[in-house]
């Protein structure tokens, strides 16, 4: 059934798009449940443990009780139009935060009150800064044994080198938690645990807390100074400044991203959401808020700016691809300008394609809602486009704009499958390329020597999970290999000349390519880089193309193990061509040739995905885990101590970490946790190379 809309439902300044960010386990997705329980989308708590919550909706998501996805879903408050997206904490899905925060204008990273700042917080707080989203942080779990609120503040405070402002003061400590104390308005908040939450009474702030609370404001006021004059005035002058000024600050500050207000609550004990709620609406930015979207002209290269206002020209980017069961091939679009409409043509400037938009759907998790029209600020669904992948930028044909797409990191890990039956293998190769579409890290590949169907991605729950949905959603089954680290290859010296020739004379045409390329290394943190220095018409400029593929063909194989080259310049210095024989073909294989032989002679070598692990343990196993850090080929570069909790920060190879799970185990008892992310690639030792070449 379609809903045909009548016009906007909300004022462009009444909306709000903000994604929940957080490391894994820190209650993101209970957080964004109870969003919807006290906002009345959702009229029964969901429950991650229990597999009911609402944003966990895959299978997968449910079974292990973590987020895998980006969900979205919109909810209203106070008048206000708020589309959240709730993100995965696990390092191996932070694809899906980096696109996510991408094209939201806000977020909340979600704390635990005992762990506070984790790795995959700071992995999701460099995102976040990366795109100059404006946060408001949310310390949860604040009834747990441990949880401490200003340690917590300190530690975001210290570790991401921001001005923080603590909003609120908790009233109780860990199972005696029952409520915030507001110190802008000098009120506190006590929840009624028989109604859900769903109650709570507006108090005195308690006598013992006062003291305190007249301190934060204080320095709350003292920060603000700083970006208001009339706040200085007063401040200076000793008169009292009313909540509706302080707040009015408070959201230019966060707005401009100078500021991060901070809350408490615990979302699994139903305490605290109806005053985050209210800080999304008080201080997040609306559309309108936030700078004009930058692009360029396709055709000319000119800047081009794009406001938030339903009368600009349309303009969207494409932020996530999904193969949905029930309706097919469905886009996630960020509308930034203009409006867009179910049965009209897009114009994919990234393309330069022309798409029929079928269906507009308004989504709510897995379930959807079809719309007749969206509008500039509306996060919307979009079926028919067949051409248009994640990063792509849609606008009016009239009017076209180019907006810079998103980078992803390389996949470290990959597996081969082989399908069971001959079904399976007539549907693997599809069920693959739809995957590989929805997921930018997730690589597909055909292992040229053995024919293997090689998948590649960002860690083994990653893979395991694609498997997993390959005999679920595809209704494929495979056999997996042993997980095999993605090795890279590079060059350490330079080779200023080294020729190539691909020359056949058959009687007829014959094929003739003959180039001269410099070799070069390049800084680590980039991959490849051609460059055509020619000058005169040695080589007629339509090859030059030719001669970029041939060497890029060429990298996908490295001389000392076969592995794909990085961090190398190539430069065209020099060449000839024959003006009947010379081909795009001939000149590719030259290329190729020259690019093969010249890296032989700058001092190749391998490259190892190396991880950053943080491990906690109880202090008594802290000589065990170092030990075996150390055996693992590893580095401590921090020991840090948590109570009764030492937390072991090192750099350990990929290859080294198989099956660390149950090692870590066995060495703890059970009481060692770990988490690992990709960090860096580092040179292999001499040693270890001549094992992954298999000598």
């Amino acid at each position: 059934m379609v809903i045909w809309n009548m016009g906007r439902s909300h004022s462009l300044d009444k909306v709000r798009n903000i994604g929940i960010i957080a490391h894994i386990d820190a209650g993101k997705t209970t957080t964004t449940e109870r969003m919807l329980f006290y906002t009345g989308v959702s009229h029964k708590m969901g429950e991650v443990d229990l597999g009911t919550a609402v944003m966990d909706w895959m299978e997968q998501e449910r079974e292990r009780g973590i987020t895998i996805t980006a969900a979205t879903t919109t909810c209203f408050w106070r008048g206000h139009c708020v589309n959240i997206v709730d993100t995965p904490g696990h390092v191996d899905f932070t694809v899906e935060v980096e696109r996510s925060l991408r094209v939201l204008d806000g977020a909340i990273g979600v704390f635990c009150g005992v762990s506070g700042v984790e790795p995959q917080s700071e992995t999701v707080w460099r995102q976040a800064d990366r795109y100059n989203v404006p946060r408001i942080a949310f310390v949860n779990k604040m009834d747990r044994i441990g949880a401490d609120y200003f340690r917590v503040v300190d530690d975001v405070r210290r570790k991401f080198d921001t001005i923080v402002l603590p909003l609120q003061i908790p009233i109780g400590k860990e199972d005696n938690f029952v409520g915030v104390v507001n110190v802008i308005n000098r009120k506190a908040y006590v929840w009624d645990l028989d109604k859900l939450g769903m109650r709570f009474s507006v108090r005195e702030v308690p006598e013992e807390l006062r003291e305190r609370a007249e301190e934060m404001r204080q320095q709350v006021i003292e920060v603000l100074a700083d970006f208001d004059e009339s706040i200085m005035e007063k401040y200076i002058e000793g008169k009292d400044i009313s909540e509706e000024e302080l707040k009015k600050v408070i959201r230019r500050a966060t707005v401009a991203g100078k500021v991060i207000p901070v809350l408490c609550g615990s979302a699994f004990k139903n305490k605290g959401i109806q005053p985050l709620l209210d800080a999304v609406v008080d201080f997040l930015p609306s559309p309108k808020d936030i700078p004009p979207m930058r692009g360029f002209n396709p055709l000319t290269g000119e800047l081009i700016e794009r406001r938030a206002d339903d009368n600009e020209p349309f303009s969207g980017l494409v932020f996530k691809i999904v193969n949905d069961p029930f309706v097919g091939r469905l886009a996630y679009l960020r509308i930034y300008s203009g409006t867009i409409k179910a049965g009209s043509y897009v114009y994919n400037s990234t393309r330069d394609i022309k798409e029929r938009v079928e269906r507009l759907l308004r989504i709510h998790s897995n379930k959807r809602v079809d719309v007749d029209t969206m509008y500039a600020g509306d996060i919307a669904g979009v079926i028919g486009l067949k051409h248009t992948f994640t990063g792509d930028t849609l606008c009016d044909e009239n009017k076209k704009v180019v907006f810079e797409s998103m980078k992803f990191p390389e996949p470290v890990i990959s597996v081969a499958v082989e399908p069971k039956t001959k079904a399976d293998q007539e549907k693997l190769s599809l069920a693959l390329k739809r995957m590989a579409d929805e997921d930018p890290t997730f690589h597909v590949r055909c292992d040229v020597e053995t024919g293997q169907t090689i998948i590649s991605g960002m860690g083994e729950l990653h893979l395991a999970i694609i498997v997993d949905r390959l005999r679920r959603e595809q209704h494929v089954s495979v056999n997996v290999g042993k997980p095999q680290v993605a090795y890279k290859e590079t060059v350490r010296r330079c080779v200023e000349r080294q020729e190539g020739k691909f020359i056949r004379q058959t009687g007829g045409k014959g094929q003739y390519g003959h180039v001269v390329l410099r070799i070069e290394p390049l800084k680590k943190d980039e991959r490849f880089e051609f460059v055509n220095d020619i000058h005169g018409g040695s080589i007629p400029k339509e090859f030059i193309p030719s001669i970029k593929k041939g060497v890029e063909e060429a990298m996908e194989s490295g001389v000392l193990a076969g592995y794909p080259v990085v961090r190398v310049k190539v430069t065209l210095i020099d060449g000839s061509y024959h003006p009947v024989d010379s081909s795009d073909i001939a000149f590719k294989v030259a290329a190729s040739i020259a690019f093969k032989e010249g890296m032989k002679k700058a001092d190749p070598y391998l490259l190892e995905p190396i991880m950053a692990i943080e491990v906690n343990v109880p202090k008594e196993y802290l000589g065990n885990i170092v030990g075996d850090i150390n055996a693992r080929r590893g580095r401590v570069w921090s020991v840090e101590e948590r109570g009764e909790q030492k937390t072991v920060k090192a750099f350990i190879p990929l290859s080294e970490m198989f099956a660390y799970a149950t090692n870590l185990r066995s060495l703890t008892q059970g009481r060692g946790t770990y988490v690992m992310q990709f960090d860096h690639y580092e040179e292999v030792s001499k040693n270890i190379v001549g094992k992954i070449k298999g000598l």
